[in-house]
């Protein structure tokens, strides 16, 4: 016989906030639930250690709750495999413990606002069963106040809200004014990885939290994933290794991130990390707040021992306060229309090695398999290079949202979305971008040293050794030019392309075309 409850309250795996103010005191009352779902499981094919992450941090978060004195129901894919969906579960639950009251923190993904947003509960008598829902408080901007920042349906500058956000939380500023004369010191973060950068690179912290009994689970339920599983994961799953984690970052990463924030090394053992904080899974899953992150950097920064720069630190919060908030402005400000946009009309499938990381394209290679083995890339891997090759090619926007959602340890929708359809793929026709973030194999060779051990030659635009980044660049510039040509940050580049010989423009365009993009 179940113990019975007033008020059942679901925490989603995505929500592990402890400082909401629904913990603030225990409730007898009350029943905390936390579940692995399996309609969680299915509509996208998810990273191995994506799953196991939020599964071990939500059973993390379940103990932290019981021993603080709540009473938790913590249920497992052995509990929920027949619960048809998260709306089934909960009306069994409310039956199971005669629950008078439902309550849940706002989803930040639109099909879930919209599932729980429509649930119809009511007890044995038929009396209706309040559904109240609250915010997550975690984000700085609180859906009301996305408007006032974001107008939807067109282009928002990302400067501007980040100067405002600036200003509005009193980061980095002075008198309304920015620290140090100015707002923005991206100009001076596109290095490549140099001897300095190796020889000042950490060895990351990385954890051994105990997933075999999730990979089990997983196993018994016939779960459908990919990628390399861990049984001894090494991303944070609990509040205080998230803490640790931006304690290391701090201590040892900060003074040289904003440097080499793009770069992208295979010639390093830790060419995986280099300077980045790997914070998103334990911000994204709310572990962290973002003024946490923030603030810590900050006092990083104001602690003269740590000889941090400003361009560093600078260049950190710009991720946290303005792209962070930003492409979730964007998101809920056009949803859902905007999971439909496809400005460019991409229609290719992915090719096979999405899923393997077997290109002959060492770049490719480097940056899906690092996905593939760690559930992680950082910005310019997911947007230079497997981002850059989705748009050149022409891949629907609906597989590369599929892909990116899946295999990345710290994608939900409301962040992966407008990165990838609309920063990456330009999908939105320009409501994030200004233009495409298309390169040629130039700005590869640039930024990485992924070109030195390649089979194509990143210099070649044609025949059998050329780098098929070319000539696919040129055929998305002409296959595009009448959306394309009148952007100011564009247009020379038709000219350059103008001036030619029309028969090498033509072998280019021939060599793109004749491309199976399976075989690269």
């Amino acid at each position: 016989m179940n113990k019975h409850y007033r008020t059942l309250r679901l925490i989603l795996g995505d929500q592990l906030n402890a400082s909401h103010r629904w913990y603030q005191r225990t409730d007898d009352t009350c029943l905390y639930l936390i579940a692995e779902l399996p309609q969680e499981l299915s509509y996208v094919r998810h990273h191995v250690q994506k799953v196991c992450a939020f599964f071990v941090a939500m059973e993390n978060f379940a103990c932290a709750l019981k021993k603080a004195g709540h009473h938790v129901l913590h249920l497992t894919l052995d509990d929920t495999h027949t619960d048809a969906s998260l709306a089934k579960l909960i009306e069994r639950l409310c039956t199971d413990y005669r629950i008078q009251v439902f309550e849940y923190q706002l989803p930040d993904e639109y099909r879930l606002r919209e599932q729980l947003g429509a649930l119809k509960l009511t007890q044995a008598n038929a009396d209706v069963i309040p559904c109240n829902a609250y915010s997550t408080e975690h984000f700085l901007l609180g859906d009301d106040a996305l408007t006032e920042y974001i107008h939807a349906g067109r282009h928002n500058r990302m400067e501007s809200f980040y100067r405002k956000m600036r200003r509005d939380f009193n980061v980095l500023v002075a008198n309304g004014k920015p620290t140090g004369g100015q707002w923005n010191y991206d100009a001076e973060n596109r290095n490549k990885l140099d001897e300095n950068g190796r020889d000042n690179l950490p060895e990351p912290l990385l954890f051994a939290n105990d997933a075999s009994d999730v990979l089990k689970r997983l196993k018994k339920h016939n779960i459908d994933t990919f990628g390399k599983a861990q049984a001894q994961l090494l991303w944070p799953c609990s509040r205080a290794q998230a803490k640790e984690l931006l304690a290391f970052f701090c201590r040892h990463c900060l003074a040289h991130f904003g440097t080499y924030q793009d770069a992208m090394s295979d010639q390093t053992e830790h060419g995986w990390t280099l300077y980045h904080s790997r914070l998103s899974f334990a911000l994204n899953s709310k572990m962290l707040h973002p003024m946490q992150v923030i603030e810590s950097a900050l006092a990083c920064y104001n602690d003269g021992r740590r000889h941090i720069g400003l361009a560093q630190v600078e260049g950190f919060i710009r991720q946290i306060l303005g792209w962070r908030e930003y492409v979730r402005a964007v998101y809920w400000v056009n949803m859902p229309a905007y999971r439909r946009r496809n400005h460019l009309r991409a229609q290719r499938q992915l090719p096979d090695w999405f899923w393997t990381g077997k290109t002959k394209m060492n770049c490719l290679a480097q940056a899906i398999g690092q996905s593939l083995d760690y559930a992680y890339a950082h910005h310019i891997q997911r947007l230079m290079i497997t981002g850059n090759f989705c748009l050149l090619a022409g891949i629907h926007p609906d597989h590369v949202d599929a892909w990116y959602l899946g295999i990345y340890i710290d994608a939900i929708e409301w962040v992966e979305m407008p990165n990838t359809r609309g920063m990456s793929q330009f999908a939105d026709g320009g409501w994030v971008a200004t233009k495409p973030y298309a390169a040629s194999g130039n700005y590869v060779n640039k930024m990485s040293d992924y070109c030195r051990s390649c089979d194509y030659k990143v210099k070649e635009k044609i025949g059998e050794n050329a780098c098929p980044i070319n000539a696919l660049y040129w055929r998305f510039m002409t296959e595009h030019r009448d959306k394309l040509a009148n952007n100011p940050r564009i247009g020379m580049l038709y000219k350059q392309w103008d001036k030619r010989d029309e028969a090498e423009r033509n072998a280019i365009i021939a060599q793109a075309e004749n491309y199976n993009l399976n075989d690269l």
